[in-house]
């Protein structure tokens, strides 16, 4: 353990706070030994971090009163929490997310520049082939690295080098007490049959296999890590206003599209990113080298990614507007114009609609579109959907659900104010008693 007391004695500075996650095992035993081997030489405050996962239930309580009559013996500071509740969700997942939120409150606590944990070369080993069997993004199949650099401190792992053999014969030898987790043997565990299985055949190959892992591991955090830099730096430049370049985007490489992708939905989902995977990216990527100029897809979570002509972005159906309003002498819809009713007019464009209240039924009334919408368009034979009506009028898509339709009481459309007008309109008869009049806020055609 000669090279991880150096570096650890590089690394560390006198008065340095830092804490250790603990469990009681050969692991952190033998990180915690060494760190108290560095502090004759540095001055360093060590916070031992010990977590009761109240499993084990006899075994947990027993080995937290030994890890803290440990602490007592060697002056080190120790801060204790126990897990009493489970959350109906998968148990490692869980219990990790409870231990680092626990370290990262005694990082703050204490000030600390580092968290420290007893990871060793073949943990890493298991966490790169489980994450190559099940698969994960390029920086998982890294593992973990030994220095991570989080906002406000640094997860060091000084034993990564280091095989769970040479732990436990250091330990030995130095006669050093340590506790046995009997759950480390089950087979149940995916990592456990790893560990018992798979890890010997490699060793067997390679006995210094595990430094093959870690050399992987680094080169792919660079790679990784470069590949991060590049996507941010494509994301600043072709997404404004939370709006994708899409033609500019497909020029990149399929991976950097699919990262900028990621980023992208991120800035929507946060925390709730799990809902997102590699099938959402490639049909959002699909969409946008679609020939047609507008698609909409769906989204988890109430979310839509539409395609309008060169920009692609996200929408939420979350607070869709659905509005049905009676028509009485005007009427104003938000971003889109004022309907109103006028005693006399010449104009004969779509703005203008001519009715004979014997045609339909009344009241008016003014609503956003459904679907299945038909209407029979003035001087056609057939109906025409509402949907094609707003594609050859180059409606942008996510207009297209709160484009003001006006229809009578048997909800027959009349009008689509500026583009269309129904069979109902009596501009050229001279029987008419109802004109009504857009004026909008935006052009369209």
């Amino acid at each position: 353990m000669k090279d991880v007391i150096e570096y650890l004695l590089k690394l560390l500075n006198d008065s340095d706070y830092i804490v250790t996650a603990i469990s009681g095992g050969p692991d952190s035993m033998c990180l915690l030994d060494i760190l108290i081997k560095v502090r004759k030489s540095k001055k360093v405050n060590i916070v031992v971090a010990h977590v009761n996962h109240n499993v084990r239930v006899a075994e947990s309580e027993l080995e937290k009163v030994q890890v803290e009559n440990y602490c007592k013996d060697n002056n080190l500071i120790f801060e204790y929490m126990k897990i009493e509740k489970y959350e109906n969700t998968n148990f490692h997942d869980y219990a990790r997310s409870v231990r680092y939120n626990f370290f990262n409150k005694l990082v703050k606590k204490y000030n600390a520049k580092y968290l420290m944990t007893a990871h060793h070369g073949d943990d890493l080993m298991e966490t790169v082939l489980m994450r190559i069997v099940r698969g994960s993004s390029l920086s998982g199949y890294a593992g973990f690295n030994k220095e991570s650099k989080l906002k406000d401190y640094k997860i060091i792992r000084p034993l990564i080098t280091k095989t769970k053999l040479e732990i436990q014969n250091y330990m030995d030898s130095n006669n050093l007490w340590y506790a046995i987790d009997k759950s480390n043997l089950k087979d149940v565990y995916t990592r456990n049959r790893y560990r018992k299985y798979i890890l010997p055949k490699l060793k067997d190959e390679n006995e210094n296999v595990h430094l093959k892992f870690l050399k992987f591991s680094e080169k792919i955090s660079e790679v990784s890590n470069f590949l991060e830099k590049y996507t941010n730096k494509v994301y600043d430049e072709l997404i404004k206003d939370k709006k994708i370049n899409i033609k500019s985007l497909l020029k990149e490489d399929k991976i950097v599209i699919d990262n900028v992708l990621s980023k992208y939905l991120y800035s929507f989902y946060k925390n709730n990113i799990h809902l997102i995977n590699d099938i959402n990216i490639e049909t959002i990527y699909n969409c946008m080298n679609n020939k047609k100029s507008s698609l909409s897809i769906d989204l988890p979570g109430n979310f839509r990614f539409i395609k309008s002509y060169n920009l692609g972005y996200i929408m939420s159906d979350e607070n869709k507007t659905i509005y049905k309003y009676k028509l009485k002498d005007n009427l104003s819809i938000k971003g889109y114009g004022t309907i109103k009713k006028i005693e006399s007019s010449k104009e004969t464009d779509n703005n203008i609609l001519y009715l004979d209240s014997n045609d339909i039924a009344l009241p008016l009334y003014v609503r956003c579109r459904k679907i299945g919408d038909k209407m029979h368009v003035k001087n056609m034979k057939e109906l025409k959907k509402v949907k094609n009506i707003f594609i050859d009028c180059k409606i942008p898509i996510e207009l297209r659900d709160t484009y003001p339709i006006v229809v009578d009481s048997n909800d027959n459309i009349l009008w689509i104010p500026g583009l269309k007008k129904s069979q109902f309109d009596r501009k050229n008869s001279t029987k008419y008693d109802i004109i009504l009049k857009y004026e909008q806020e935006r052009m369209f055609l």
